[in-house]
C-alpha cells in the first residue's frame, strides 16, 4: 500500500523538483516551502513497507508522474534514476553538519527499526550503529556532489538547519520570494513528526 497523500489539482508543466537530502536534514521544511511555492509535494513513502527493497523503484516511478516536487525517503536513493527518467528536473540536496545530523537521527529514531532504514543503511536503527549511519550519510552526499559536479545549475545544496531558506531556494527555482517566514518544522522545541 502506498502511504503518499492523494495528489490534488493538476501537475505543473514545469521542471520537477526532487529533494534528495537524507532525513533529518530539513526535508519536512523543504516540503512545506515547496508547497507554499505552489508545488504539489509528495513526501516520504514506504517507510513501513516490509517489501520496500523490492518495491521502491516501482513506487517512485509511479509517483513521480503524479506530483511536481518530492522530499524525504526513498527519493534520495534514486537521484540518478530520477534524473534519467525526468530530464530537466531540479535537485535539492539538504545537508547539515555531520554531528548535528547524527545526534538528531539517534535522538529521533534510537533503537527503533523500520524496513526503510534497513534498506538505506543495512541496519534498521541508529542507536549502536552510529558509524554505519554516518558513513552512509557521507557517501550519499559525496555521490550527489560528484554526480552533479559538471551541472551546478541543476543542483542546490542548502543547509536549512543553519538558517538558509527562501533566498537560495527561490533563486535556484527562478521564483519570487514569498512574503512570510520560511517554514521551520521539526526543530527540537517544536517537533512535528519524522522528516527533519
Amino acid at each position: 500500500m502506498i502511504d503518499a497523500p492523494s495528489p490534488r489539482g493538476k501537475c505543473s508543466s514545469g521542471p520537477k523538483v526532487f529533494g534528495i537530502g537524507f532525513h533529518k536534514t530539513g526535508t519536512k521544511s523543504l516540503g512545506a516551502a515547496l508547497a507554499i511555492l505552489g508545488y504539489r509535494v509528495c513526501g516520504p513513502v514506504g517507510a513501513k513497507d516490509p517489501n520496500i527493497a523490492q518495491r521502491a523503484e516501482g513506487l517512485i516511478d509511479a509517483l513521480a508522474w503524479q506530483y511536481d516536487a518530492f522530499q524525504d525517503n526513498p527519493w534520495p536513493l534514486f537521484f540518478k534514476r530520477l534524473d534519467r527518467h525526468h530530464p530537466g528536473s531540479r535537485f535539492i540536496l539538504t545537508v547539515r553538519s555531520e554531528k548535528a545530523w547524527l545526534d538528531s537521527v539517534v535522538s529521533h529514531f534510537g533503537p527503533h527499526d523500520t524496513p526503510m532504514r534497513h534498506y538505506i543503511y543495512g541496519v534498521g536503527h541508529p542507536e549502536g550503529n552510529e558509524q554505519v549511519f554516518l558513513d552512509r550519510y557521507r557517501r550519499h552526499n559525496e555521490e550527489v556532489r560528484a554526480y552533479f559536479r559538471h551541472r551546478p545549475e541543476d543542483i542546490l545544496v542548502i543547509d536549512i538547519t543553519a538558517g538558509e531558506g527562501w533566498e537560495p531556494l527561490c533563486g535556484f527555482l527562478g521564483l519570487p520570494t514569498p512574503d512570510h517566514p520560511f517554514p521551520k518544522l521539526n526543530t527540537r522545541d517544536r517537533r512535528m513528526g519524522p522528516g527533519y
